[in-house]
């Protein structure tokens, strides 16, 4: 494991394996934020057929409920290297497949997924074009990667700093590529995707990338 490892193994054991769920009940805020970005996934997922989806950072699977809850006719996998996230995402929601793994090293074959969801964590990896091609080796032809991040615009820089400083501090210093969209725009292409669609949700503070190979 290397610095960089070490250094976001000790932000992860700092937050609340329930984070995400307790978060979106009690701050007005990533309630706002989190509900913006599900209903995102579910229009572009309205208009794929799909029969597995991966969901490629997913710490405690609660984005991916919210997706299964849509569409419950497919097989679902989650990954992430917060274990103790993992194991909570296994004991509350059993339908779906949950695994400790790097996204830069997956445990499955290739052309696997029809979907894979990779939301608000290209920022957090150690390479993101490796990750990216490891991403591209398990999709299926035909397949498509949602990528999400944020914009790295002057109001989302203006509310992150808030936030990082205020109810987010467990998040300082996990951004270790903090991308302007276009700089991520390159890392796509170098990782030889198709770019099919790009947004901007969240006032501007969110970009999504339907990708293809």
């Amino acid at each position: 494991m290397n610095i960089r490892d070490h250094q976001l193994y000790k932000i992860w054991n700092k937050v609340p394996v329930d984070y995400y769920q307790t978060g979106t009940k009690s701050n007005i805020l990533q309630m706002a934020w989190h509900h913006l970005k599900i209903n995102s996934a579910k229009k572009i997922l309205k208009g794929h057929q799909f029969s597995k989806i991966l969901d490629a950072g997913c710490a405690s699977g609660f984005m991916l409920f919210k997706i299964y809850q849509a569409f419950p006719n497919a097989k679902y996998f989650g990954i992430d290297v917060y274990s103790k996230a993992i194991s909570y995402a296994k004991k509350t929601y059993p339908d779906i497949t949950f695994k400790t793994a790097f996204a830069h090293n997956l445990p499955f074959t290739n052309d696997y997924f029809d979907v894979i969801l990779f939301y608000e964590t290209i920022e957090h990896v150690e390479d993101p074009i490796k990750t990216l091609k490891e991403l591209k080796r398990v999709l299926k032809k035909g397949g498509i990667l949602i990528l999400a991040m944020d914009s790295g615009n002057w109001l989302f820089r203006f509310v992150w700093f808030v936030w990082e400083n205020t109810k987010g501090k467990i998040w300082q210093e996990a951004h270790l590529h903090p991308f302007h969209y276009t700089e991520l725009e390159e890392v796509i292409k170098k990782a030889k995707f198709k770019i099919e669609k790009k947004f901007f949700t969240h006032l501007g503070m969110e970009i999504t990338f339907v990708l293809k190979k």
